[in-house]
């Protein structure tokens, strides 16, 4: 049956690993020496999967990493389509563009997250408030967050902190426990060419699989997002246009539930593999003086490409200047062993 997906007023922060109040006093306390968003450390764990260039500033201070988006970093949108074989129109006027389709896929999922949540309800707590309310009375959408710690160089002694997002709870009456979950909507624009009106009723793996196959770099941050912090399960919400042209009113087809760790098997995604590149990436920074440093996912290649940059680069009246032809490179499927988990903080 469907649902209209209703918009909601919540404000949601995309807050970078070094403007985050948590991370920065984990940090003066030499809690871990390298921190970063789940948001960022999957999109460098999934850089094999995607196709679409993408780029990470790395700061180091003293023997600390810190990795940051750019102000206006496309990492804060999703992706449509990006791994079809057809490829989505570079087409700014075009609402089936691939800018458009990003910018309609990411509120589709604030909206979705919100929606399917329990109101007039207490709400459950992960121990603290939310770090980013600020002095703002605009009220913040309903998110949690954990920030867990596993050891990635025994011999080096580097340990890493990821904030992981938790976008809901599942109160389980029968075994008294809760599961933590993770929220995503799967959209549909071209109504004519899936039909998932018919489809999800009788062919619902159907679709998922197509859907995995067509966005699986998407899909598969979402995956590592939620083992890394420590997700029973995802749930998937089918959201279409209310029309084939409309891309601002949207219906809610059905939603399914799955253990992240099958969807991993699903697609033959190994977290093993996704901490061996992070493992690679760290060491070769590690190696490097202090600085500001740009990681560029290439557009054509499974390649990773690190570049040296000012300390005052993508800052306020900033002068952009061409960056320099020569630049580490590090493969996006590098086969390091992975980092066993520490514990969390």
């Amino acid at each position: 049956m469907e649902r209209p997906l209703e918009r909601t007023k919540r404000a949601f922060r995309s807050v970078s690993t070094s403007d985050d109040p948590i991370i920065r006093d984990l940090a003066s306390q030499d809690k871990a020496r390298v921190f970063v968003t789940d948001s960022i450390i999957t999109t460098i764990m999934c850089a094999a999967k995607s196709v679409y260039s993408w780029d990470v500033v790395v700061t180091r201070v003293g023997d600390k990493l810190f990795f940051d988006k750019r102000e206006g970093s496309t990492l804060d949108l999703l992706t449509v389509n990006e791994t079809a074989p057809e490829q989505v129109p570079e087409d700014k006027d075009n609402i089936n563009g691939v800018q458009q389709l990003s910018v309609e896929a990411t509120v589709i999922n604030q909206n979705l997250s919100q929606q399917v949540l329990a109101r007039d309800v207490n709400k459950y707590s992960l121990g603290n408030a939310n770090p980013f309310q600020g002095e703002s009375q605009e009220e913040l959408a309903s998110v949690g967050y954990k920030y867990r710690r596993w050891n990635l160089n025994p011999d080096d002694k580097v340990d890493i902190i990821v904030r992981c997002e938790i976008d809901g709870v599942l109160d389980t009456a029968r075994t008294g426990t809760n599961q933590l979950l993770s929220i995503k909507a799967l959209n549909e624009f071209d109504l004519r060419a899936t039909d998932w009106r018919k489809k999800l009723e009788s062919q619902r793996g159907a679709v998922l699989a197509f859907e995995t196959k067509n966005n699986l770099a998407k899909i598969a941050k979402w995956t590592m997002a939620a083992l890394l912090g420590g997700v029973d399960m995802i749930k998937l919400g089918y959201v279409s246009r209310a029309g084939p042209k409309d891309n601002s009113n949207h219906v809610i087809l059905g939603t399914q539930a799955s253990k992240p760790r099958d969807l991993a098997a699903q697609m033959s995604l190994n977290p093993d593999h996704c901490w061996g590149i992070v493992r690679a990436l760290v060491d070769m920074l590690m190696k490097q003086p202090e600085g500001k440093y740009l990681l560029v996912k290439d557009p054509n290649k499974e390649l990773l490409r690190l570049y040296a940059v000012p300390e005052d680069a993508f800052e306020t009246n900033y002068v952009e200047e061409p960056l320099a032809e020569d630049a580490d490179e590090v493969p996006a499927e590098s086969a390091v062993p992975a980092a066993d988990e520490a514990g969390d903080e």
